[in-house]
C-alpha cells in the first residue's frame, strides 16, 4: 500500500451507470437499481486506488451506481466523507479505513444510519485488542487479505533466504494502520516453525514509502552493520530498503509484501528475496460482491470475515503473481 505523495483533489465522486443521486431506484422491468457509497482511503495511492478500480469493474456488471469519496489518507476527511455519505442515504457503503480505530466511530454511524457497511483492506478496531477476524460488531463483513496469513508466509521466505535466522529489522508501515501489528503477527513464528530464530534489533517506520524505507534501513544498518535480514511491510518500502543495503555494501537480505509490479520485479532482479501476492483488483470486486449479496438477500452476512489467497513469491514461481497495482 504505497503511500506517495497526495494530491490536493478536493471531494471526489465517481459516478457508474448514469444515476446521480443515492438511493435505489426501480429498473426496466421492476428491478431495483442500488447505489453503493465507497469512502476510500486515497485514490493517489496505488493500493486502493486498483482496489476502487475492481469495484467500479463489478458495478459496471451488477448495473450498481457507485458513488467514491476520497479521504486523501486523511482521517478526518474520511469522517467528513462518511457524514457526507450518510446525508445521501445510499443502499450500503464500503468503506476502505485509513485509521483502524477512528473507523470504529464511523462503522458505528452507518449502523445508527441504518446503512449496511463492509470494511474493505483493513480492520475496523484496534488490532492490539480485536483479532482481525472479530469482525467489528455492526459491519455486514470484512473483506481484506488475512494479513496474519500473509505475514506468516513472509516469515516462511525469511527463513528459507537467511536459514537459522539472526538479527532482524523491521520497516514499519504508518503508524494507525491495523497493518503494522498484523503484518508481523506471524512473522517470527512461522520462520522459527521452519528452523529460523530472528532477534528484533531494530525497528522504524517508512511510511509505506521508498525514500522514508530507505532511510530508515541506512540508519539501522548504521546502527546495527550485522543485521541479516529487513522485513519490510510493504514493497515499496522493500525496495527502498534494498537501494539502502546496495549503498552500504550489505549482504542482509530483503523480504517485502504487497505483490507490486514494483516488488515483484525486484524478485525478479534479485534486490529483494520475495513478497506475498496480494489482489486488489480481485479484493474491490469481491468486496462488492459481497455487499451486494447482501442488498439482494442472496447472501446475507453478520460480521462475517471475507479473504482470498496470497500465495508466497519468490525468484521460483513468480508466475503464480500478475501484478494489479
Amino acid at each position: 500500500m504505497k503511500k506517495a505523495v497526495l494530491v490536493a483533489a478536493g471531494l471526489t465522486t465517481v459516478l457508474v451507470a448514469g444515476a446521480t443521486a443515492c438511493g435505489g431506484s426501480t429498473g426496466a422491468g421492476g428491478t431495483k437499481q442500488y447505489t453503493i457509497g465507497v469512502s476510500n482511503l486515497g485514490l493517489s495511492f496505488p493500493f486502493p486506488a486498483a482496489i476502487g478500480k475492481g469495484i467500479k469493474e463489478e458495478a459496471d456488471k451488477l448495473g450498481v451506481t457507485i458513488v467514491e469519496l476520497d479521504a486523501q489518507g486523511k482521517a478526518d476527511k474520511q469522517s467528513n466523507d462518511i457524514q457526507d455519505l450518510i446525508a445521501q442515504q445510499p443502499d450500503g457503503v464500503l468503506m476502505l479505513p485509513v485509521d483502524s480505530g477512528v473507523a470504529q466511530g464511523l462503522a458505528d454511524r452507518l449502523k445508527a444510519a441504518e446503512i449496511p457497511t463492509v470494511a474493505v483492506a483493513s480492520q475496523v478496531g484496534d488490532p492490539k485488542t480485536r483479532q482481525l477476524k472479530d469482525v467489528y460488531p455492526g459491519l455486514v463483513a470484512l473483506v481484506t487479505q488475512d494479513e496474519y496469513a500473509a505475514g506468516g508466509k513472509a516469515g516462511e521466505i525469511a527463513a528459507a533466504v537467511v536459514p537459522g535466522g539472526g538479527d532482524l529489522a523491521v520497516v514499519e508501515g504508518q503508524a494507525g494502520f491495523a497493518e503494522v501489528v498484523q503484518r508481523f503477527q506471524e512473522f517470527p513464528k512461522s520462520a522459527q516453525a521452519k528452523g529460523a530464530t530472528y532477534t528484533v534489533v531494530a525497528r522504524q517506520p517508512g511510511d509505506w514509502v521508498q525514500d522514508k524505507a530507505q532511510s530508515a534501513c541506512q540508519n539501522m544498518l548504521s546502527s546495527h552493520p550485522g543485521t541479516k535480514l529487513f522485513y519490510a511491510e510493504s514493497d515499496d518500502m522493500a525496495v527502498g530498503c534494498a537501494k539502502a543495503v546496495a549503498a552500504a555494501g550489505s549482504k542482509a537480505k530483503i523480504v517485502g509484501i504487497g505483490g507490486s509490479k514494483l516488488g515483484v520485479d525486484a524478485v525478479r532482479s534479485g534486490a529483494i528475496a520475495g513478497t506475498v501476492c496480494f489482489k486488489p483488483e480481485d479484493l474491490g470486486k469481491l468486496a462488492l460482491d459481497t455487499l451486494y449479496k447482501h442488498l439482494t438477500g442472496e447472501k446475507k452476512q453478520d460480521a462475517a470475515f471475507v479473504t482470498y489467497d496470497t500465495p508466497a513469491i519468490t525468484k521460483d514461481n513468480l508466475a503464480e503473481c500478475t501484478p494489479q497495482w
